[in-house]
């Protein structure tokens, strides 16, 4: 049997992060934007809530809940902010999983927990200058060196980066060996030789922290390293393809908001004596937009419904990316077509929203990436 309804406790929690979004996130995202500036007090605020251990075990802090649970949340926080959208994302799939997945009970104890409860912000390091796409491509090297590891290389877009407390790192142990001479550690932002380089000077997202991350001799404890050398690349693709759900639920969130905005601005502009929402054209844009919305929501609920039932997901969650991310720049276009000369200036939030949505199609694996991945299960290629 198939049944289209979340659950009377997913629907309150739903309803209590629209609440919260629209109260502590929604009324400072324009200016965060504008500035490029990380919120340390939503952050805060955000934790409060158990946000940033939505999906983590509760022996270790968490709520323990439903990855559908969690697209739930993302949505409603990505349609206040994307940029607060993405940071809790990234905590929830791209740091608390694959520790909580493949570290030892030390390093659960001692990065989940305060993850878990906000005292601690992570982030994940995989990609390089030369390692987009092609991430096997690693140039951060780790050697042995008696009880530690030495890390020396760079990674780059790394989310998060300037105020995270710890790195998930992705290094070669064994250059030979490629994919299976990866290697996942965690690296303290403290450890010497560790530093944060550029800030970037984004086009959207602008609220979430960007940077650079240098590792020069930086030395990492032997007992750093998530599940054994060589399992780095496995841990990195498990992560991503967790993770793509989340950037599903995403781009959900900014396309409602484009829309709820849209439908708002059609319904009090007048032209030609009339509300153009009364204009075919007009009305058939925003059941467009809505009709997209509602396939990539589901698109994504189905993939996280996968995925909660220990079932093979990741085809589902790169096609709840690839359609969800395409659809939010989609509509998000439109948007400013309904909004006209308004939609364009800062004034109205729908240029803001297009900006946030392009990411979407290229972080966590650009839409060629997902085809490629939806490839090889549909076309046995």
């Amino acid at each position: 049997m198939i049944e289209f309804k979340l659950t009377p406790e997913q629907e309150l929690i739903r309803a209590s992060a629209r609440e919260f979004a629209a109260k502590h996130i929604a009324p400072y995202a324009a200016e965060l934007d504008e500035k490029q500036e990380f919120s340390w007090e939503i952050a805060r605020k955000m934790s409060e809530q158990g946000y940033f251990g939505i999906t983590a075990p509760v022996e270790y802090g968490g709520a323990g809940a439903d990855t559908l649970t969690y697209c739930l949340i993302i949505e409603e926080i990505s349609r206040a902010c994307a940029g607060h959208g993405v940071t809790m994302s990234l905590t929830n799939s791209l740091v608390a999983h694959p520790i909580a997945t493949y570290g030892s009970e030390e390093i659960k104890q001692k990065y989940l927990v305060p993850l878990s409860s906000g005292k601690k912000l992570g982030c994940f390091a995989l990609t390089e200058p030369n390692a987009g796409s092609d991430s096997a491509n690693q140039e951060t090297i780790a050697v042995p060196d008696g009880d530690s590891w030495i890390l020396n290389g760079s990674k780059i877009f790394i989310s998060n980066g300037g105020v995270a407390d710890f790195a998930v790192v992705i290094a070669s142990t064994n250059k030979k060996a490629r994919i299976r001479g990866l290697t996942a550690f965690i690296v303290d932002k403290d450890s010497p030789g560790f530093s944060v380089g550029v800030k970037e000077n984004k086009l959207g997202i602008r609220s979430s922290n960007t940077c650079e991350l240098v590792f020069q001799n930086c030395r990492i404890p032997k007992e750093n390293i998530l599940s054994t050398p060589g399992r780095g690349f496995r841990i990195a693709m498990d992560t991503l393809d967790g993770g793509r759900i989340g950037v599903g639920a995403q781009a959900v969130g900014i396309a409602e908001a484009a829309y709820q905005a849209s439908l708002k601005y059609a319904h009090e502009r007048k032209q030609f004596g009339s509300s153009i929402i009364h204009f075919q054209g007009i009305a058939h844009k925003l059941v467009e937009m809505k009709t997209e919305i509602e396939t990539a929501r589901l698109l994504t609920w189905k993939a996280a419904w996968l995925k909660d039932n220990k079932k093979r997901f990741a085809k589902d969650a790169a096609m709840a990316k690839l359609y969800g991310s395409e659809m939010s720049t989609k509509v998000c276009h439109q948007a400013i077509q309904i909004h006209g000369g308004y939609g364009f200036i800062k004034d109205y939030p729908v240029e803001r929203y297009y900006r946030d949505a392009r990411i979407t199609e290229i972080y966590e694996g650009t839409s060629e990436v997902q085809r490629m991945v939806i490839a090889s299960y549909v076309l046995g290629v």
